[in-house]
């Protein structure tokens, strides 16, 4: 198609595409998705080469969160089987990165589960982190939640490298998941977040019922952001949420998704994060082709991830370097 030719030219010249293209690009019929998935591998490629960046995550602190976004097993409001646990011991944590360090994995993350994250919870994850940096050469992470530019601070000042925080959809979609807090809070954390001079690591997740120009609308936010990492999720409905009778799309949309993110934001290390084994089934090793550069292996928050063995051999016969 010529407009994917000239667009091509354009951003290997490092233009972006514009607002009004990006949304064009989430109307191709699925007889172009094809060609729009050779240019999208082209320029992950021309950009970022064939390393795939590997990260994990420790659920550090699970249940009894006391927002109600639809999607999530650890919300109070939702009647779910997911475990609840106070903050893990910092041994507990620093043994499984050790266990991730020495199976090649260079980013570990703690995530717990909650609006955000004070007091002597926080005082136990910075001992935490500089636990981690004193002991392991790892990449520290972590996602707590709604946090300002004091606590970011902190954070770095312990050791930390990148805050998570996604916003989780478009705005205009935000409303129809979270109520107890606004998309605008998202935004002002990885603003402070930012200031605080973390890296920022930010996506969302996609099949939760939005249109595919929200899914534009999401990636075009980010790149307004500057971020550049960002964790793509894909929707496994869990039973007792909100979610739970939402259908999964079809593979060839996903990775369609996958393309335009790609496209939208050209040199971000874009992860293949939760349910991407439900939900591209026997098409995963195309996400790679589609614009995947970044992969979190393991275990998940509430849910079990595939053997590192499995991912770490699909990557070798695709000719990609785990990094």
């Amino acid at each position: 198609m010529t407009m994917l030719a000239e667009l091509e030219k354009r951003i290997i010249n490092g233009e972006e595409v514009t607002r009004q293209e990006s949304f064009k690009l989430g109307e191709l019929r699925s007889s172009d998705i094809f060609d729009l998935l050779a240019l999208s591998g082209r320029v992950t490629r021309h950009f970022g080469g064939s390393r795939v960046e590997l990260c994990s995550i420790i659920n550090a602190r699970s249940g009894r969160c006391s927002e109600d976004c639809a999607f999530c097993a650890q919300s109070a409001r939702h009647r779910t089987n997911a475990t609840v646990y106070p903050l893990l011991p910092a041994d507990d944590i620093l043994r499984q990165a050790v266990k991730m360090e020495q199976a090649g994995v260079h980013k570990f993350a703690l995530v717990t589960s909650g609006r955000g994250i004070s007091g002597r919870d926080l005082e136990k994850v910075l001992e935490t982190v500089r636990l981690l940096r004193r002991e392991t050469g790892l990449q520290i992470c972590a996602s707590l939640g709604i946090i300002g530019e004091p606590e970011a601070r902190m954070l770095k000042d312990a050791g930390l490298t990148t805050y998570h925080h996604n916003l989780e959809s478009a705005a205009s979609f935000y409303p129809r998941i979270c109520t107890t807090h606004a998309f605008e809070d998202r935004v002002a954390t990885i603003k402070a977040v930012a200031r605080a001079g973390l890296r920022v690591c930010a996506g969302g997740i996609v099949g939760m019922g939005e249109s595919m120009a929200q899914r534009v609308e999401l990636a075009l936010a980010l790149r307004e952001l500057g971020v550049d990492s960002v964790p793509l999720n894909f929707l496994n409905p869990i039973p007792g949420t909100p979610l739970e009778g939402v259908k999964t799309p079809q593979p060839l949309e996903l990775l369609h998704v996958v393309a335009i993110f790609r496209l939208v934001l050209p040199r971000a290390v874009i992860r293949l994060c939760g349910g991407r084994r439900e939900a591209l089934r026997g098409t995963q090793a195309l996400a790679f082709t589609a614009g995947i550069n970044g992969l979190m292996v393991g275990d998940y928050l509430t849910t079990r991830g595939g053997a590192l063995a499995e991912d770490l051999n699909l990557l070798h016969d695709l000719g990609l370097e785990a990094c």
